[in-house]
């Protein structure tokens, strides 16, 4: 064989490869826009963890709130602490949380594990909504006016973030991670798609995005919404 027959032969086997590669190349852009694509759907841990993101938020107000109707009353509207609190009653008490009530504490009392946790966060869930009635009926103008149902609302919301702190942390932490073991592959796979079909029938289009946009709404009505005020100054 010449050597020019060579060349062009590896030449070609080159370009073949080349082209073989390119094809087996994923294509960039096809997922489904708004949300994950169709190989990076959103696992069933990882979508509890987000909303808890979003409960997170909602603390931060709930601070902020705490903070000036200590400092100074007249600087907390009452339709963003109650618009908060409407967060809360929406998307964590009666989406979030019956998720995870009926999807993932009802399959670790029926396995025998976590069983003294389940236990807990259910009376602290159960707790949680007792504070949300109380404070959505303490959020009014007359209530913000009335120093007793200010004081009875700082309590309320005082107790309600030191309680959904270590709450969410433990079910971050110790709960989620353990899901996996006790549910197949298939089943859990599954409650993933279950539970975004849910937010959506809830929430409308938007969904989970749709409830982010709010509560940074409400942020920046206060004046927290900018990340950059968090940080500290340097050290002198």
């Amino acid at each position: 064989m010449n050597e020019r027959v060579l060349v062009d032969r590896r030449g070609l086997l080159r370009r073949m490869g080349f082209a073989g590669a390119t094809l087996a190349l994923p294509v960039i852009g096809s997922a489904r826009p708004g949300r994950e694509g169709p190989d990076e759907e959103v696992a069933p841990a990882e979508d509890l963890m987000r909303e808890h993101g979003v409960l997170n938020r909602v603390l931060l107000i709930y601070e902020e709130c705490l903070r000036r109707l200590r400092e100074k009353p007249s600087d907390v509207p009452p339709r963003s602490f109650a618009g908060a609190a409407r967060i809360i009653r929406t998307f964590i008490e009666d989406y979030h949380e019956r998720l995870e009530e009926d999807h993932l504490f009802s399959r670790f009392e029926k396995a025998g594990r976590q069983v003294d946790l389940v236990k807990t966060l259910r009376e602290q869930h159960r707790a949680g909504r007792v504070l949300t009635d109380e404070m959505l009926h303490l959020a009014t103008e007359a209530g913000f006016r009335s120093p007793a149902d200010r004081e009875r609302l700082r309590e309320d919301v005082s107790r309600f973030i030191r309680m959904y702190r270590p709450h969410e942390a433990r079910e971050d932490t110790v709960l989620f991670p353990a899901f996996r073991g006790i549910v197949s592959k298939h089943e859990y796979d599954s409650l993933g798609e279950d539970f975004e079909k849910k937010e959506h029938e809830l929430f409308g289009k938007e969904g989970f995005e749709g409830i982010v946009a709010k509560v940074a709404a409400i942020e920046k009505e206060l004046q927290i919404y900018d990340l950059a005020k968090f940080t500290p100054p340097p050290v002198k």
